[in-house]
């Protein structure tokens, strides 16, 4: 027997405190196997921390780690972050396409995929951060530890992603388990933050002072200074390892608390249609309108927000000048988006989640702008970091919140055609992380370009220039063409309500088949 998610605690709890509602015959079991508890909401949520936590570590730290730490060239960095962001976009509808075709176990169709993928996943993150002990094959280490990582994370995202659509099927009920989820991965991302900025911002290695550096430093020992930047900088190597055992500690204590506080329900999901061939669920997904527009929209937004993400470390640390201060810097925007998720949650359920996309998406705008007008200042920095933190929130939760939306939407429109949900979800995370991989790549190229010097204390203008379009031009040109792309999206909240009343009518039918059906065997 298939149990849903909170079922027992539904009845046990429930019955203690509305006996007489519980006993009443008007209120069937099927209601109350809708309903999650807080605690599954938050094992849910739990879920996700490890995608942000791991992925804002890399997406703030990883470029500055490849140039200032491994001491790659900035061209060769480039493939790495291009190929590895590549390669993962890549396995996301492989692994979307494999996922829906997986057959239904005791423990369910995704846990098996989320768990069996979860050591290895942990090993190859840790070996990212590892300088090996030679240089010929230093870019081929870290390309294939960062493609295999990569891989086998996506094989945790994307059924855990899945999920959503297989823990109710009440639409209530998975908005409010997304507004759980999006607030622990926000949260997950302060993690990241936290950990690895503050452990390795302990261990900051001496910048170089170029022959345009005017320093009264100039005439110190060679020899000493060698000394000290060659300790410093193995200081640095062991502390973004020690960053690196901790967040992958706390990747395996998430995955143990999701496997042992969520069960899917086998009927949260609709019957499956006969399964597709890779190539048919591409069309599928990608031929439906509303979709492809969704996903367009944040392909936009996601390409802005990753392109601040991926440079604002080096912005701060050479434009700004704040280079023993930035993770500090990262750290205050992330503990803002944790703090404003309950506000857009409040905000989407009041004015509508498009007007939400609106206001969260554009309100990063003017911070944007200020930040690369202004004079260094450290306190404005900090302040401007807070308010574009709200912005961050609002990209968190809103694209995970309309994409089950859709999916309803979809199903209400082509009855015969269920069980896709995890194609329709590895696409979204596919466009996602092609974003992220074409902004890594661009964006060391440009500097490359630009004349980066690797660990130095000032960099060329044309640097300077580079960064400040990275993080502010840039996000803003993307920003403004998906929200573009929004204004013709066809799923208002009318819709979303139509929607809703016709799945609850459509499930209705399915349970009075079946009833039906059995009464006529037992007759039999």
């Amino acid at each position: 027997e298939i149990h849903a998610v909170g079922s027992d605690c539904c009845q046990g709890a429930g019955a203690l405190l509305y006996p007489n509602f519980y006993s009443n015959p008007c209120f069937s079991q099927n209601e109350c196997r809708k309903k999650l508890t807080v605690c599954n909401k938050i094992c849910y949520g739990i879920g996700g921390a490890p995608y942000q936590i791991t992925g804002c570590a890399l997406g703030f730290f990883l470029q500055l780690y490849l140039l200032d730490i491994a001491q790659l060239d900035p061209s060769l960095a480039s493939i790495i972050l291009f190929v590895g962001r590549a390669w993962d976009a890549v396995t996301d509808p492989t692994v979307g396409f494999l996922v829906s075709r997986s057959p239904w176990t005791r423990f369910g169709r995704m846990m098996p995929w989320i768990m069996l993928s979860t050591p290895l996943a942990v090993l190859s993150y840790f070996l990212i951060w590892y300088v090996p002990p030679f240089e010929n094959g230093k870019v081929f280490w870290y390309l294939f530890f960062y493609c295999t990582f990569q891989a086998l994370q996506t094989c945790f995202h994307v059924p855990y992603s899945a999920l959503t659509m297989f823990i109710s099927s009440d639409q209530k009920e998975r908005d409010s388990a997304t507004a759980y989820r999006m607030t622990v991965e926000v949260l997950g991302t302060l993690i990241g933050t936290a950990v690895q900025g503050q452990i390795v911002g302990m261990f900051n290695a001496p910048c170089i002072h170029g022959p345009g550096d005017m320093m009264s430093e100039m005439n110190v020992s060679l020899s000493l200074n060698q000394t000290d930047h060659t300790i410093s900088l193995q200081h640095t190597r062991v502390a973004y390892m020690i960053a690196s055992a901790v967040i992958s500690s706390i990747y395996i204590l998430c995955a143990i608390v999701l496997f042992f506080g969520v069960k899917e329900q086998k009927e949260a999901g609709r019957l499956q249609s006969e399964p597709l061939s890779f190539f048919q669920g591409i069309k599928l997904v990608m031929g439906y309108g509303p979709y492809a527009k969704l996903v367009m929209v944040f392909l936009f937004t996601s390409l802005a927000f990753m392109l601040l993400e991926g440079n604002f470390a080096l912005f701060c640390s050479y434009t700004l000048g704040f280079r023993n201060d930035f993770q500090n810097v990262l750290l205050v925007i992330m503990l803002s988006a944790t703090l404003t998720i309950p506000f857009w949650q409040w905000f989407l359920t009041r004015f509508g989640k498009k007007t939400a996309v609106y206001v969260g998406t554009l309100s990063v705008v003017p911070f944007l702008i200020l930040v690369v007008c202004i004079k260094s200042n450290l306190v404005v920095t900090y302040v401007v970091s807070f308010f574009a933190g709200v912005a961050v929130a609002a990209a968190f939760l809103l694209p995970w919140s309309m994409l089950p939306d859709v999916v309803d939407d979809f199903q209400v429109r082509n009855p015969e055609s269920a069980g896709h949900e995890a194609l329709f979800y590895s696409f979204y995370v596919f466009f996602t992380k092609f974003a992220s991989g074409v902004s890594l790549g661009v964006s060391t190229l440009s500097l490359d370009f630009a004349g980066y010097i690797s660990r130095g204390c000032s960099q060329p203008s044309n640097v300077d220039l580079t960064l400040k379009i990275l993080v502010s031009a840039g996000p803003i040109v993307f920003i403004m063409i998906g929200l573009g792309i929004l204004y013709s999206y066809p799923i208002d909240e009318v819709r979303r309500t139509k929607n809703r009343k016709r799945l609850q009518e459509l499930r209705d039918n399915e349970a009075d088949s079946e009833t039906d059906s059995a009464e006529l065997a037992n007759i039999i």
